[in-house]
């Protein structure tokens, strides 16, 4: 789940293994990514307290943790899985491949009515495959629109509420100096996020509503076509191509204050207050031709905790996991990395604590967000095909509609039953 890694932005460099060998019933093995950013912030602290108090209230049980960067967990949790080693429990940003290799307890074997119930409307149906919930969601965030408020002022510069209004706001940016009027981070770290913001706004996607793939729609291609005529060639997304742009590159240059609007979410939002900036947060301005019309959703992400079919471990796995979703479990990882809990009753209990109240607008976003469609087995080589080409759909001599139809064809291609 290269995904998810990249919608965080919370690469892990630290390999902590804690144990190995087999679940006899009473030892539990849990693969989890790496959040943090350095031994400060690093993720095993809080699976250390956590297990720790499991344990403690499980008298005789065990849990074993193996924590691996973004970049690796995915590929390692597949050779597990390949090697007949198979983890009881792993978090990852994509689980439909293994729901569709029926390796996954489904959500009603291993939580509670309650706690099933529990999780928040549209990461319960990015997590269903049929009416069956397979990944069970963990944290999440949504993206809004971000504006320096300094540059802004600076420039005499309105926030945008259309696609016009942001090219005008960019301009006006451009003509002060800003070096990146508008941020367009269309390289293969996140491409997918950013283009799925942009397909949004104009009442696109990436599946139709049949769920079928959609890539090259005649919304997308419009929209790409807009992006390249009105911000790229004109040279308001920067002096970075935005095929070679990449989100944290992105993001490092919008706390430099070298941006004046980005895509981002919660914890760039707790960055760039912490740094003393004024930021301003909007919805993903429309195109010109919805602004009358609903208010699109915004782009929703979350990871997913699975639970992988072990002869012997459905008990252990759901004491485990019942115990991971209590609201303070939950919170403290939710509020250590600033990200967004899962659940409705972790939610509303976070509302009631210190926690950085900014987050709220990003909650109120992902109540209709729109998530990628983790559900369907051939996304993660579908948002991969994204991640590589979409930057070229904006390139000043490109055709967008040629890019979106060669992509389409792979698109079809991954989606087809073996």
């Amino acid at each position: 789940m290269t995904a998810s890694a990249a919608a965080f932005g919370l690469l892990g460099s630290l390999v902590t293994a804690c144990g190995s060998s087999g679940s006899d019933g009473t030892t539990l093995r849990l693969v989890v990514p790496e959040y943090g950013n350095g031994p400060a912030t690093g993720s095993k602290a809080y699976w250390d307290k956590l297990t720790a108090a499991f344990t403690a209230a499980h008298p005789g049980k065990k849990v074993e943790v193996t924590l691996y960067p973004w970049t690796e967990v995915d590929r390692e949790v597949s050779r597990m899985v390949e090697e007949g080693d198979v983890p009881d429990v792993a978090l990852l940003g994509a689980y439909s491949d293994f729901a569709a290799q029926d390796r996954l307890h489904p959500a009603g074997e291993v939580l509670s009515i309650r706690a099933e119930a529990n999780f928040l409307p549209p990461l319960v149906e990015a997590g269903s495959v049929g009416n069956t919930l397979y990944g069970l969601p963990f944290v999440a965030s949504s993206r809004l629109l971000f504006y320096n408020q300094e540059l802004f002022e600076k420039a005499g510069a309105k926030p945008p509420k259309t696609w016009s209004g942001l090219k005008d706001a960019a301009e006006t940016l451009k003509a002060e100096g800003v070096p990146y009027p508008y941020a367009l981070p269309l390289g293969p770290e996140e491409a997918h996020a950013e283009a799925l913001i942009w397909e949004l706004s104009n009442g696109g996607g990436y599946t139709d509503i049949r769920g079928e793939y959609s890539l090259d729609s005649e919304r997308n291609t419009q929209t790409f076509r807009w992006v390249k005529d009105n911000l790229v060639k004109p040279a308001l997304t920067g002096p970075v191509p935005p095929a070679e742009l990449n989100r944290q590159d992105a993001f490092d240059a919008f706390l430099r204050g070298d941006v004046g609007m980005v895509n981002g979410y919660p914890s760039l939002l707790h960055e760039a207050r912490e740094k003393g900036m004024k930021v301003g947060t909007l919805r993903m301005p429309v195109s010109d031709t919805l602004e009358d019309e609903e208010v699109p959703p915004a782009v929703g992400v979350a990871d997913w905790m699975m639970a992988f079919k072990r002869d012997g471990n459905r008990e252990l796995v759901s004491s485990f996991l019942n115990f991971v979703y209590e609201d303070k479990n939950l919170n403290e990882f939710a509020a250590r990395y600033h990200l967004l809990p899962s659940t409705v009753s972790a939610t509303q209990a976070s509302r009631g604590t210190a926690a950085d109240p900014s987050a709220e607008q990003f909650l109120i976003a992902l109540r209709n967000a729109r998530l990628y469609p983790v559900n369907d087995p051939s996304w993660l080589q579908v948002s991969n095909t994204i991640k590589r080409n979409i930057g070229k759909a904006v390139a000043p001599s490109a055709d967008p509609g040629a890019v979106l139809e060669q992509m389409a064809r792979q698109a079809e291609e991954a989606a087809r039953p073996e």
